[in-house]
């Protein structure tokens, strides 16, 4: 265990329970900090359910080709606790680095006094006291959980909100319908600042508008104040400002077409910003986001996996989420014809057969594995019943080793296409395991 991560298994212990939204234990703690969310670099706030990083990923690439430095937050990790925060620099940001963050952290903790507060609270006041301190044009924040009571709104004055795709998801925090869940997702609005929202179920997207109707906040929605599609493999996007026909993105899916759009949208409300074409262009080239739609190149699991075969890696785990990614890889069928296995592990909160329906008809085999980091993993053998309940022909095994050992012992002709997928838990397992660290 490195110095960061026992000081996060210390700020455990101050907390009985892991989430618990609220507002006042971070604005308690910021005042005993001398309020660092005042001294923030211009903030664009970014919540959602699906999408937030891969959004907050084009947004960084696009202001870093227009020579901009340039902060992020993002939640969860993969891999190590630093690549939650982003030190912008001239050129490329840096994930921060270990005795920067390890002191951040033990300032907060000492501010807090031992007062009760989540871990991603402390975490939150720590990258805001970070990001005070480090001189940069843009902070990119990304939700945590929700919006309305999340740790990270606590910024009262950001350039921009954006919404992305919302769906079911964390229903025991956010509400068990999607219109509950989009009242706290609207929480991040702010009067007078332009709120900019992805394509959303109709009743969705009423409830996001009524609540920028509030705050009189300028909106621009997807498909009614811009399109970005796919035409002849380039992404073309449109808004009252022209027209940019502009490269694919380097991101895998029509999705990532959405997303890319979402943040150039952002990007083109913000009358601060005059971003070059040539900007747009070279960020949606650059702009990376490690296990969604990932395919490994070289690694450890890489070399058990069948010879010739590919393997792919995407943290998703809401239905939405399974519906983008099953429609990425029946486009990538389309072009290259492979059986498709998946590899499979998931959380006991998540909508497993949900998630799963997605793929009925696309998958040849599932191959269920624990999520061994989790103590909320649901067993393989519970994940393999429920795909078989959506006609996926299914198995478990104790592990990733043994699960690509399974899919060799297939036999399949050609070398098949093999997705591990269900949890950004087993994303980062898998990226540890296969030695792919996140830069």
């Amino acid at each position: 265990m490195n110095s960061i991560d026992s000081i996060v298994a210390r700020l455990n212990a101050l907390h009985p329970k892991r989430i618990d939204l609220s507002l006042e234990r971070l604005q308690r703690l910021l005042a005993a900090l001398d309020h660092p969310e005042r001294k923030l670099p211009p903030v664009i706030h970014v919540g959602g359910t699906n999408g937030k990083g891969s959004t907050v990923a084009f947004l960084r690439a696009i202001l870093e080709a227009a020579g901009m430095r340039v902060h992020t937050y993002t939640s969860p990790h993969l891999v190590r606790f630093n690549e939650r925060f982003r030190l912008g620099e001239v050129g490329e940001g840096k994930l921060v680095a270990d005795d920067v963050l390890s002191a951040a952290l033990e300032e907060c903790e000492r501010a807090n006094g031992g007062e009760p507060i989540t871990v991603f609270e402390i975490t939150t006041a720590a990258g805001i006291l970070l990001f005070s301190r480090h001189p940069a044009d843009v902070l990119l924040l990304e939700v945590g959980l929700g919006g309305r009571l999340d740790a990270t709104n606590v910024i009262e004055a950001p350039l921009a909100t954006i919404i992305t795709p919302i769906s079911i998801d964390h229903t025991d925090f956010l509400g068990d319908t999607l219109e509950k869940i989009a009242a706290e997702k609207a929480g991040i609005f702010k009067r007078n600042v332009p709120a900019i929202i992805a394509a959303q179920n109709r009743d969705v997207l009423a409830v996001l508008e009524r609540q920028a109707a509030r705050l009189k906040a300028p909106v621009k929605v997807a498909g009614e104040n811009w399109t970005a599609t796919e035409e002849r493999g380039r992404l073309v996007y449109q808004d009252d400002n022209g027209l940019l026909d502009l490269p694919a993105p380097k991101l895998y899916g029509r999705h990532q077409f959405e997303n890319a759009g979402l943040a150039i949208a952002a990007l083109r409300a913000i009358p601060q910003f005059r971003i070059s074409p040539a900007a747009f262009e070279a960020g949606i080239v650059k702009a990376d986001w490690p296990a969604r739609l990932h395919r490994l190149g070289a690694g450890r699991l890489v070399n058990l996996a069948p010879a010739g075969s590919e393997l792919w890696l995407d943290g998703g785990h809401n239905p939405d989420g399974g519906r983008a990614v099953a429609a990425a890889l029946a486009d990538l069928e389309e072009r290259v014809s492979r059986p498709l296995v998946l590899i499979v592990g998931m959380l006991k909160t998540k909508d497993c057969a949900g998630f799963l329906r997605n793929f009925s008809g696309l998958a040849r085999r599932l191959i269920a594995v624990p999520v061994a980091v989790s103590e909320n993993a649901m067993s393989a053998e519970a994940v393999a019943d429920a795909a078989r309940g959506v006609d996926i022909p299914a198995a478990s095994r104790d592990s990733l080793d043994e699960a690509l050992d399974a899919v060799c012992k297939l036999d399949l002709d050609p070398p098949p296409r093999i997705l591990i997928t269900g949890s950004l838990y087993l994303a980062g397992e898998v990226l540890r395991e296969n030695g792919t660290l996140p830069q």
